[in-house]
């Protein structure tokens, strides 16, 4: 769905956004792929940290029987370490290195990825994940990112040097755009009509 959550997105009367209960996506026909394709492709969601890109993904794996990855355990699984220990520790260009290595070598077909939100800053990764599926951006406002991360110290957040929040937000915003195949606001979005959307969304996409 565009951002500002109107032009795409399910409608009812009067052009009335309807909620679509993400139960009733459910059906035989998303298992069958008459071209052997469409179901071979990966859900990729992207989008700021505290968009809700892993609890979002989760749902949608299991809604649409999918396998769940989530690059950001991918990569403490490969370094042994948490997120926020690598950034401290290595630095954010040698962390960004890291998550293009951990992207790069992922293969699976027919799952959900949720993604880092610094991924967007690596054109090869992204490049990559466009290749093997479709990209969704989880398009949340500033204040509404802030709100939810309270305490960035500790949540793996990448700023390069001299960057804060802020800087972070506007450098970003437009590559999320650039990349996106389906954009979906999601600041004041309830979680059932936020997976409701997309399932739509995707439904659009014949996947």
């Amino acid at each position: 769905m565009p951002a500002g959550g109107e032009k795409g997105s399910p409608a009812g009367r009067a052009g009335q956004p309807r909620v679509f209960p993400y139960t009733s996506f459910i059906s035989p026909g998303r298992k069958r792929d008459d071209e052997g394709k469409a179901l071979m492709k990966n859900i990729i969601l992207t989008g700021m940290p505290g968009s809700g890109k892993s609890t979002t993904g989760v749902v949608l794996a299991k809604t649409l029987g999918r396998a769940f990855i989530d690059t950001d355990l991918v990569i403490q699984e490969r370094t042994g370490r948490f997120l926020q220990e690598v950034i401290d520790t290595d630095g954010p260009e040698a962390f960004l290195e890291i998550e293009e290595e951990a992207v790069l070598a992922l293969e699976r077909r027919n799952a959900v990825i949720a993604t880092g939100g610094s991924v967007v800053l690596i054109p090869r990764a992204m490049e990559h994940l466009r290749e093997t599926g479709i990209v969704i951006y989880l398009e949340i406002s500033y204040d509404g990112m802030e709100r939810r991360l309270e305490d960035i110290s500790s949540r793996g957040v990448v700023l390069l040097p001299g960057q804060d929040l802020r800087a972070m937000y506007r450098e970003r915003v437009p590559l999320y755009t650039k990349y996106a195949d389906i954009t979906v606001d999601v600041t004041n979005e309830s979680f059932e009509k936020r997976i409701g959307t997309i399932l739509y969304e995707l439904e659009q996409h014949h996947l």
